[in-house]
């Protein structure tokens, strides 16, 4: 089950990966140094904090992925997004934003080659069941545009 399908919809998934990490550094460019540190509202993250979540997020997916490809039936550790957002306080957006790069381009390259085949392969997240990696590579991409839909929204 990929919980962000309503965001991928008919789209191409590894199109969408492909593109994030430039979106994000031109809604961060238009944004500005102040704007990016501003809340939209109460309880909600700043863009900057937006940022370091999918630069998390995006060291997260690098681990699933590979976990999902070396072990027979891998089960996904989840993560408490609001217990690692205390610590946003110490990052840039433009670290994120690098980091985001960083590692979305090792990701990229590891899942070009990945067979149709391997595409397949199952794995159990606790709290969305079964998936296959073709969901998870789509979970990463609907993740990415529910974010940047946010961040278009306050710029």
């Amino acid at each position: 089950m990929n919980p962000y399908q309503q965001h991928l919809g008919d789209l191409d998934p590894i199109e969408v990966i492909a593109a994030t990490a430039d979106r994000l550094q031109a809604a961060a460019e238009r944004l500005g140094q102040k704007r990016v540190n501003l809340s939209p509202a109460p309880g909600k993250w700043s863009p900057r904090e937006i940022l370091c979540h999918l630069a998390d997020t995006e060291i997260t997916f690098a681990f699933r992925l590979r976990q999902t490809m070396a072990e027979p039936y891998h089960v996904v550790q989840p993560y408490d997004q609001d217990l690692w957002a205390k610590r946003y306080n110490a990052y840039d957006a433009s670290t994120a934003i690098g980091v985001f790069r960083a590692v979305r381009d090792w990701n990229r390259t590891f899942i070009s080659g990945v067979s149709q085949e391997e595409f397949g392969k199952k794995l159990t997240h606790p709290e969305r069941g079964e998936m296959t990696f073709r969901v998870l590579v789509e979970t990463m991409a609907g993740h990415d545009l529910n974010h940047l839909k946010q961040l278009d929204s306050i710029v």
